[in-house]
């Protein structure tokens, strides 16, 4: 069957400025450009460009440029472009489309209707530069109250503090597992977290035996398909995190195709080489919050009780009630993650249509833990869209104690959000296992990009905070008062807790 589907792209090469090196050949990992001899050219075959500018990028001569293919579509406000491709990419294949990184589509994103407010006069703003600014925050249970008692004048804590995760930034890399991501991604971003005092999410693919060394800087999870989970992984890391959900694909469960289960990822997964790797959408042991909690303690006896364990789950209609079963359930963190996070592989109809706005959860999941009473046994870490400090400011003045970044982290090594992660082509040596493509990223750089990103988002931490008259990230957290809404309808305000910019 003869396709119908135009090219999303189309490759423009100025044939003046060519040098006909080849460079651009050698750097498509989609097969998008040829050269030919008989016409002493590069050729761009536009059906397989996807728009990753690897090509253009390290073009020597700056020749290539990518643009969206100009072909017109009647207009129809209905059926628009889009939905038409999709249509006829379905009626060819039959399939489900699947798409990866985070939902692209035009909803109302809450971050661009928040402001910040500052101090002026009678509250004067803190000058970052000549006072301390406290950007360090704790995860884990904290107590309700603390006793002390002591002899001669010298106070003994006698309440006994749970183990808590101490982040220099209120920053951790999101779960992103080994095999959706390449080794150089995965030891980046463990190099960066341990020079910035954060700490990295294994994500649901077990964590790679020359990485254990990293262990004071990991996050390792245990999701449904319990790839990679054995009694030293549980015992390598600084936190467990049990994977129920993630934002851009809640209520079904993962797949990695088993073209990207080379030998290494194999033995790590504890799977066959070359088999499909699928995550079931439930827990088969967990059917109810009572579930939840035994597999909560059974980790923490596995564990001998000395590292915190959390709970990940994608942001729904009824995330409130959800986290209060969670804490309730014994969890020390709720991870919570909205529509807007991203993903390897997921189905386009999930992504775009299914779950809703970290920032309405966070509200929502604060709110209902404060009015319990019990907002002080668990902290609150957030994700799905976080794409600048400003974000992250928002999300903690909310009521988050920390945000996770994962679309950010790999833009900063390099991903130029082709939303092509699932066809493991990655150009940049991101989402690939190919040895060819994976040697483009190197660990060393990419550690020194990431530790540049979290630094001067955590100058800008301490700018804003300046300028509200704190000089403590915690200060901050929770403090809705902090925040105007500017163009959001009176329900919306209401949800999060805060006032219309004027008020």
């Amino acid at each position: 069957m003869a396709t119908q589907v135009p090219p999303e792209f189309t490759v423009n090469i100025n044939d003046r400025k060519c040098a006909r090196c080849k460079r651009c050949v050698d750097e498509c990992g989609f097969e998008a450009l040829t050269y030919s001899k008989e016409y002493h050219e590069i050729i761009a075959d536009d059906a397989k460009c996807v728009a990753c500018h690897r090509c253009a990028t390290m073009c020597p001569k700056h020749a290539i440029r990518i643009e969206d293919n100009a072909l017109a579509y009647k207009y129809n406000a209905n059926f628009s472009a889009q939905h038409r491709k999709n249509i006829l990419k379905q009626a060819e294949t039959g399939g489900i489309l699947l798409t990866a990184m985070g939902c692209d589509q035009p909803y109302p994103i809450l971050w661009d209707h928040m402001l910040i407010d500052a101090c002026q006069v009678t509250n004067p703003p803190i000058d970052p530069l000549r006072e301390p600014m406290e950007l360090r925050t704790y995860i884990g249970r904290k107590p309700a109250w603390l006793e002390f008692d002591g002899e001669a004048g010298l106070p003994r804590l006698r309440t006994e503090m749970a183990q808590n995760l101490k982040l220099d930034f209120p920053i951790v890399f999101g779960g992103m597992s080994y095999g959706s991501v390449s080794y150089n991604v995965h030891k980046s971003l463990m190099l960066a977290a341990e020079r910035t005092g954060i700490l990295m999410n294994t994500g649901e693919g077990g964590l790679h035996q020359d990485l254990y060394q990293h262990r004071n800087s990991v996050i390792v999870q245990c999701a449904s398909g319990r790839f990679g989970v054995h009694a030293e992984y549980l015992n390598d890391g600084a936190a467990i995190e049990i994977k129920i959900g993630q934002g851009a694909k809640p209520g079904i469960g993962g797949h990695l195709p088993g073209e990207k289960v080379s030998e290494d990822i194999s033995r790590t997964r504890m799977i066959p080489k070359g088999t499909d790797a699928l995550s079931p959408a439930p827990h088969h042991d967990i059917y109810s919050i009572e579930d939840l909690g035994q597999l909560i303690f059974a980790l923490k006896e596995a564990s001998r009780y000395k590292k915190p364990v959390g709970v990940k789950v994608a942001a729904v209609h009824n995330i409130a009630a959800i986290c209060s079963g969670i804490v309730r359930a014994g969890a020390d963190f709720v991870t919570i993650d909205g529509f807007r996070g991203g993903t390897g592989a997921a189905p386009r109809i999930i992504r775009d249509n299914v779950g809703i706005p970290v920032e309405l959860a966070i509200a929502a999941v604060d709110d209902r833990l404060r009015q319990e009473g019990i907002r002080n046994q668990a902290s609150i870490l957030c994700g799905g869209g976080i794409r600048q400090s400003a974000d992250m400011i928002k999300a903690i003045a909310l009521g988050a104690d920390a945000v996770v970044i994962g679309t950010s982290a790999l833009v900063a090594l390099g991903c130029r959000v082709c939303q092509k992660c699932n066809t493991g082509k990655c150009s940049w040596g991101i989402a690939t296992q190919n040895p060819k493509l994976t040697a483009r990223l190197d660990p060393e750089e990419g550690a020194q990009r990431l530790t540049n990103l979290i630094h001067a988002w955590g100058h800008e931490m301490e700018e804003v905070l300046g300028a509200l008259g704190v000089n403590s990230i915690e200060s901050l957290r929770g403090s809705r008062e902090r925040l105007r809404g500017i163009g959001l309808d009176e329900k919306t305000l209401n949800i999060l807790g805060i006032k219309p910019a004027g008020r």
